[in-house]
């Protein structure tokens, strides 16, 4: 048991440099006038103040749910029945469209997400195969549809996994009970099928909701740098205006409201798995 502690140690030594320091130093820059030199610092609440007093902050927040939201709500009703159909699938040909939904991710996002300024730009395919339509003419490009359409693309294939994942996990002998005793397959579906699939829906909801709502490289390569989310303003504060303490309380709003939700997520599943009778 002593070797594998010590076996440990570089891991909990990294963590610790690269995980719990960095965010130790957003805590301090938060509740500090120090600027970006750890001397002379005052403590103060001003920056947490100044963003909710702020009419245009609270509207890029409200924006940045939003978007969010919609992304999620999107990946949910287009990767469920496509998990739903890879789940149903022979071993081979599920193996097959698991590594199709894969195969992209091993592509840096950035890298995917600039393709997608060629393909909504005009002249690009997109726009050519829309003019047979008579809609080439319709903007495509930097516009919140491009920055939905670049947020579905990047974050909807760990939706598509976590279902899939969860539908491989039921077992079949659930489903032939339920043909048994009378259910049609809509029925079945949803008395059986999908409430045991809650948890991986779940899942992927966390997976693409948190990231989604602070994402700040696709609004700004695809929404042309005047749609902007929360993610743009923190990285404004750091890189561009300078104001570290701000962009760190920022950073903390964001991250209490991302535990928030994810509490909340945590208590939703719980209550489907059953947790909440068994604290009754």
């Amino acid at each position: 048991m002593k070797r594998f502690s010590q076996l440990a140690i570089p891991y909990v030594v990294w963590i610790a440099l690269m995980v719990l320091l960095p965010m130790l130093l957003i805590l301090f820059y938060a509740f500090t006038t120090s600027g970006n030199e750890i001397v002379n610092f005052t403590f103060t609440f001003d920056h947490f103040i100044r963003f909710f007093t702020d009419h245009d902050f609270l509207l890029i927040l409200w924006r940045s749910l939003v978007i969010a939201f919609k992304t999620t709500v999107i990946c949910v009703l287009l990767g469920y029945p496509i998990a739903y159909f890879i789940a149903r699938s022979s071993d081979r040909m599920r193996n097959i469209l698991v590594l199709a939904i894969t195969l992209p991710t091993w592509i840096n996002m950035l890298v995917r997400t600039y393709a997608w300024i060629g393909l909504l730009s005009k002249g690009g395919i997109i726009s050519t195969i829309l003019g047979f339509f008579g809609l080439g003419d319709s903007e495509l490009l930097y516009t919140e549809s491009a920055v939905l359409l670049g947020m579905v693309y990047n974050f909807i294939p760990f939706m598509i996994l976590q279902v899939n994942t969860s539908l491989c996990k039921m077992d079949p002998s659930l489903l032939e009970a339920s043909a048994d005793l009378g259910a049609s397959k809509v029925q079945t579906f949803l008395r059986v099928t999908f409430p045991l699939s809650l948890s991986g829906v779940i899942s992927g909801i966390t997976l693409v909701f948190l990231p989604a709502v602070s994402s700040f490289f696709i609004p700004k390569l695809l929404g042309g740098g005047s749609f902007f989310l929360i993610g743009n303003v923190i990285e404004n504060q750091f890189i561009t205006v300078g104001e570290w303490n701000f962009g760190s309380a920022i950073s903390m709003i964001m991250a209490m409201i991302m535990m928030l939700c994810m509490y909340l997520i945590r208590r939703v599943d719980e209550h489907n798995s059953g947790g909440g009778k068994k604290r009754a």
